[in-house]
């Protein structure tokens, strides 16, 4: 007898061990992405000396002090960055505990005291034996009828056989990863908002200088103006007209103080703190590191590198483990269940060894027959999930790479722009020059004069403009690339 159950315990073992072999799901392969060889408008020649841009730190990329210390400070304030901290602390937590659901789990009960009441007409029955032990009648009043004092230790233990509990680990080792990422796509994103601030600061004070410089400009026109109005060569229309040109001109500086201090709150809230003024560079070149020695990369790098790319890839992984749970709820469950204590019918037997002692031990192999078709309608769910998952990212890649593209094309063609504003530039101080001599020696109207002061005006906002997006684009560029969480 003691042979054939050694023999039948052998079985057993060797059973459970290849059910739990036979793990249930799909293993998560990635997709199909779809990738092109190069992105549309990149015309830069790679080289082996060439850093791919996206892989630059900001401490690198970033050269003025000032802005290197406001990124410090928003990293470490930022309420978004913050938030996001505390997520992968918590999805690191919930990682950790999942490693221990391998292991059966233990409830102590300290203690328990069950006593039970009866009375005549509640189990007072022959059946109850009451009138062979105590009399030929029951108590009117409830009377003690059965007492337990019991204290032990209780476990259970699921055997993970089809692999549920592994699924579980991947699910909540790709939300980790998610939360990780969703952190540097927080970063990413703050560091290119804080630089494009900043770089808006500061074209912000080179226009309210143009306009400070115009302003006095026509405050000396207004001057000529006058002198000659007075000596009786023109009318009061042309002092009207130049005092109109000197209000128009004088306008923009308030307009753009306003910008600045807006500007200034908006940087202070990104950094996390009050509103306050912001320190900053007056120069607007040698911001950033944009020399030729910088590629873009291929297309393959920034699904290696951007975290909104990596977020959507964790969250296919992520539906896809859930899927493979779903399944396996459909399989039979295998657990082991046990209890360990004392138990008595008196207070004073309560502890009383051996003769107290309780212990039992219980297998269930449970498999669910009909559940009104909930469980196969949440595993089609899943799968359907999981395909919404996978299209997801699809659509994250096919975004990312037209984001890169675009930036690349509005770099290139900002250039051009660029070289066309410093010609217009020259060309309008120029017209302003002369238009003063010739009104000077009469041979120019006052309204050319105006006209030649209001273009200058126009084309040097517009050059300071122009070069702050030029910068704000390689800020963009570097961002689509994945740039900025390193």
């Amino acid at each position: 007898m003691t042979y054939i159950k050694f023999i039948h315990l052998w079985v057993i073992a060797i059973l459970l061990f290849t059910v739990s072999a036979c793990k249930v799901g799909k293993s998560y392969q990635q997709p199909e992405l779809g990738l092109p060889k190069d992105f549309r408008g990149d015309t830069i020649t790679y080289s082996n000396d060439t850093v791919i841009f996206g892989h630059i730190s900001w401490r690198d990329f970033f050269h003025d002090p000032q802005l290197l210390s406001l990124i410090d400070s928003g990293l470490a304030n930022n309420y978004d960055m913050r938030t996001a901290l505390k997520n992968i602390e918590i999805a690191n937590r919930n990682l950790r505990q999942n490693r221990l659901e391998y292991l059966p789990s233990l409830d102590g009960n300290i203690a328990t005291v069950n006593r039970q009441y009866r009375s005549r007409d509640f189990y007072g029955a022959p059946s109850s034996k009451w009138y062979t032990q105590e009399g030929s009648e029951a108590p009117e009043k409830l009377f003690n009828y059965q007492s337990q004092f019991a204290s032990g230790v209780e476990f259970g233990w699921e055997l993970d056989i089809w692999g549920r509990i592994a699924n579980r680990k991947d699910q909540l080792t790709a939300e980790f990863l998610d939360s990780y990422e969703a952190k540097n796509a927080i970063q990413t994103m703050l560091v290119s908002d804080i630089a494009k601030g900043y770089f808006n600061l500061i074209m912000l004070d080179a226009q309210i200088e143009v306009a400070k410089r115009n302003l006095t400009l026509n405050d000396s026109t207004l001057r000529m103006i006058k002198l000659q109005f007075d000596a009786g060569e023109i009318t009061a229309l042309a002092i009207q007209q130049t005092e109109s040109q000197r209000l128009l001109a004088a306008s923009l500086v308030p307009e753009i103080e306003k910008e600045i201090a807006l500007q200034e709150n908006a940087l202070r809230v990104l950094i996390g703190q009050m509103p306050a003024a912001v320190g900053r560079n007056k120069r607007i070149d040698s911001l950033m590191n944009t020399d030729n020695g910088i590629t873009l990369g291929s297309p393959v790098e920034i699904v290696r590198n951007r975290p909104d790319i990596k977020r959507a890839e964790y969250m296919l992984i992520s539906a896809n483990a859930q899927m493979n749970i779903q399944q396996i709820l459909r399989y039979p469950q295998l657990s082991l269940n046990g209890v360990f204590g004392v138990n008595a019918m008196l207070p004073k037997n309560w502890f009383n060894i051996p003769g107290a002692l309780l212990g039992g031990i219980a297998g269930n192999l449970t498999a669910p027959i009909f559940r009104n078709g909930r469980l196969k309608n949440e595993y089609e769910v899943a799968k359907l999930e999981r395909d919404k998952a996978e299209i997801a990212l699809q659509q994250t890649v096919m975004e990312a790479v037209s984001e890169v593209s675009n930036a690349v094309v509005t770099v290139e063609k900002q250039v051009e722009q660029l070289k066309l504003a410093r010609k217009r530039v020259e060309n309008s101080q120029l017209a302003v020059r002369n238009a003063s001599l010739l009104f000077k020696g009469g041979y120019a109207t006052y309204l050319e004069v105006i006209t030649a002061q209001s273009n200058a005006l126009d084309s040097e906002l517009s050059l300071v403009d122009l070069g702050a997006k030029q910068l704000q684009a390689y800020v963009d560029l570097y961002r689509s690339l994945g740039g900025g969480w390193r």
